[in-house]
């Protein structure tokens, strides 16, 4: 027994150690040592792999219908009224011979050798922003504040062409313009609007655009939020959206992803000038209207109802009898308005326009410039605690508007009629309640403000002489001053304290 255990012992001692040379890589066979090919793990690959969200297909499709609008100004130079040129050469001080003078004097350059002292040159501006093709024969939107000011367009497509365009028309208001290339033996790709009250906040948006001038841009995120007011005028509506939307994005689109455009990138919110992730962008709904009009007209043709108005608050709610704190207030200006011809009156609190409730002025504003000039619409209103109707045939809001371009004050975006009242820097506006006029701004350098007149004081007399109006204003002072006085006492009204401030006759 012992003997054969022996010969088993000696052999598991050889098999161990076979298998340890075999697993160091190498075996005694024959007397010669042999090399093993070492074993190593399969990479992980996945047969199924997960397809993840991608915009790829829709920015293929959409990317040619969207261009580069670049707008060449020419800018003229300040007049030369004789005093020092600002451009002047710094060293035109030193001796004609001085060895710094090669490095300085540069012929032709404003206000240098070459050039006569003071005079300045014309100087070119170029814009840039984005837009987008709405029609195979070259039809295109951007925004008004792109193309405002220029006197040439050129269209860069995404291919790097480029054509010459025209401007068809401009709406400052909702910040949009029209332009026209015309070639006549190119079809353009051109995308469709999409309908915006379908977006639902949370839904993707694809921007496409050209920021900073690099080329087309894509950036994706999601809306938001509807309906938002920045203050940019009556019409706000925006839709906000978290998509990186920088400078020259202006006028470019936003899709859904059925590649249909919801929405024009017009604003963002920026401390610094950079994408924060807070744009917004002019509902499709808006655009495609105007963007018609245009296309038809030129202009466009929104109904104005002549009244100045103002929210009702809680405490006006509660003063008129109203329920609710719903409606504009209104506040006739001093001249003959659609309004007032239909007998409107300063205090009434329109509630609803052809049935439709009215919120707030935004929303008046909007009902109202949706309808067309000589349209008839009901009013209803507010009044001495009773409810009434009136019908009201609207004027055309576009001859206020050449009116004011006449005069050369700049654009109202809220149809108001304030006047200045000459010498004085108050620029005054008939009161609510139609006592007194209302000092609605005023220049800080003037006497008046030295005086302590504030913006939002109401001027109830004059020289003792009840005003309404700023014509009786001038009179009162036109009495005062051909009394022989030099100076008039104005009886002012904040809430509910007066106080008099004497203030010098204007000789102008």
């Amino acid at each position: 027994m012992q003997q054969d255990q022996q010969p088993r012992k000696k052999r598991s001692r050889f098999l161990a150690g076979a298998l340890a040379a075999g697993v160091a890589g190498a075996a005694l066979a024959g007397g010669m040592a042999v090399n093993t090919v070492p074993v190593f793990a399969e990479p992980v690959r996945v047969d199924a792999p997960q397809q993840l969200p991608t915009f790829a297909d829709l920015v293929e499709k959409v990317s040619p219908a969207v261009v580069s609008v670049r707008v060449d100004e020419d800018v003229k130079p300040a007049a030369d009224d004789g005093g020092d040129d600002q451009m002047q050469n710094p060293f035109d001080n030193l001796p004609q011979d001085h060895p710094l003078r090669r490095f300085f004097d540069i012929p032709g350059g404003p206000g240098f050798p070459g050039t006569p002292r003071g005079r300045q040159l014309p100087r070119h501006a170029v814009a840039q922003g984005s837009g987008f093709f709405i029609s195979e024969d070259g039809y295109l939107v951007t925004n008004n504040h792109v193309v405002d000011g220029g006197s040439n367009y050129t269209v860069v497509m995404d291919d790097t062409t480029e054509y010459k365009a025209k401007l068809i028309g401009t709406d400052k208001r909702t910040d949009l313009a029209l332009l026209k290339v015309d070639a006549p033996d190119h079809k353009f790709t051109y995308v469709a609007w999409g309908d915006d009250s379908k977006v639902r906040v949370g839904d993707w948006v694809v921007a496409v655009g050209n920021p900073f001038g690099l080329g087309g841009t894509v950036t994706a995120g999601i809306v938001s939020a509807h309906g938002r007011d920045i203050g940019a005028g009556p019409y706000d509506d925006f839709l906000q959206i978290d998509a990186a939307v920088n400078r020259g994005n202006s006028g470019g689109p936003d899709f859904n992803l059925n590649g249909e455009v919801v929405g024009i990138n017009t604003a963002i919110f920026s401390p610094s000038g950079g994408n924060v992730g807070i744009a917004f962008a002019i509902p499709a709904s808006v655009a495609k209207d105007v963007v018609q009009s245009l296309k038809e007209n030129g202009t466009v043709e929104r109904g104005w109802l002549g009244v100045q108005i103002a929210p009702v608050t809680d405490d006006i709610a509660e003063a008129v009898g109203l329920a609710d704190a719903k409606g504009a207030i209104v506040t006739l200006p001093d001249n003959e308005t659609p309004a007032s011809k239909a007998g409107i009156q300063t205090g009434d609190v329109i509630t609803a326009v052809n049935g439709e409730t009215v919120d707030g002025p935004r929303e008046l504003a909007r009902v109202i410039g949706n309808e067309r000039p000589g349209t008839k619409i009901e009013v209803s209103l507010w009044r001495n605690n009773e409810a009434e109707t009136v019908d009201v045939t609207l004027g055309n809001l576009a001859s206020l508007d050449e009116a004011a371009s006449a005069s050369g004050r700049p654009d109202q975006r809220v149809p108001t009629n304030p006047s200045s009242l000459s010498g004085y820097g108050l620029t005054l506006t008939p009161s609510e309640d139609g006592q007194g006029v209302v000092v609605t701004d005023i220049d800080p350098d003037s006497t008046a403000a030295e005086k302590g007149v504030q913006p939002g004081d109401v001027i109830v007399s004059v020289n003792g002489k009840s005003v309404r109006s700023r014509g009786d204003v001038s009179q009162a002072l036109s009495d005062a001053a051909k009394s022989g006085r030099k100076a008039a006492l104005f009886q002012l009204r904040q809430g509910e304290q007066n106080r008099f401030v004497a203030l010098p006759i204007s000789k102008g």
